[in-house]
C-alpha cells in the first residue's frame, strides 16, 4: 500500500537557536510568520524547543535539541529572484552575520547554507547550445553574489 503524503516539511536542528532563527527567517522573507511554539523539559537532549513557521507560505519546523548536529552544505536552501534588487536584499539580509560563499551561495549566521539565484538560471543551464552553456558556467564560476545582468550577457553571447 502507497500512502498518500500531505506534506514534506523541513525541519531543522539547532543547538539553542531554533526561535530566533524563525524569528530572523520571518523577518527576512515577506508574508511570513510563525505558527507554533513548544518548549519540552527533561528529554534526551535536555529541555528543547520546537517551532513551527511558514517562509513565504512553505511551512519549516525547527529545533533547540543541543549541539549534536551542525549543518553543512550538503543540504541548502534555494531563493530564486526575479530580479537583481531581490537578489542583493536577500543576499545582504542572510549573509549578516554569516558568510559569503562562490556562485550564490552562503551561510547565514546560524550556519544554514542558501543559494540566492535569478529565476531564469534554469533556463539559462538547461540550454542545449554547449557554447551558450559554458559562457554562462565561466560567468557564475567567477562570482560571489550573482548579477544578473552580467549572466544573462553570457548567455547572449555578449560577453
Amino acid at each position: 500500500m502507497t500512502a498518500k503524503i500531505k506534506k514534506i516539511i523541513p525541519h531543522l536542528w539547532y543547538n539553542k537557536e531554533a526561535k530566533q532563527a524563525a524569528e530572523f527567517y520571518v523577518s527576512v522573507f515577506p508574508g511570513s510568520n510563525i505558527t507554533g511554539h513548544a518548549s519540552i523539559s527533561d528529554t534526551p537532549s535536555g529541555n528543547v524547543e520546537i517551532v513551527s513557521f511558514e517562509l513565504s507560505g512553505n511551512p519549516f519546523m525547527a529545533i533547540s535539541g543541543g549541539p549534536l548536529f551542525r549543518f553543512n552544505e550538503s543540504i541548502s536552501f534555494m531563493v530564486y529572484c526575479d530580479t537583481q534588487e531581490e537578489i542583493d536584499y536577500y543576499w545582504e539580509k542572510l549573509t549578516e552575520g554569516g558568510q559569503e560563499q562562490n556562485c550564490g551561495w552562503l551561510k547565514d549566521k546560524f550556519g544554514l547554507s542558501w543559494q540566492i539565484v535569478p529565476s531564469e538560471m534554469d533556463r539559462m543551464m538547461s540550454t542545449n547550445d554547449k557554447a551558450q552553456l559554458k559562457r554562462v558556467t565561466e560567468a557564475m564560476l567567477k562570482m560571489i553574489k550573482f548579477d544578473i545582468r552580467t549572466l544573462e550577457e553570457a548567455y547572449q553571447g555578449e560577453r
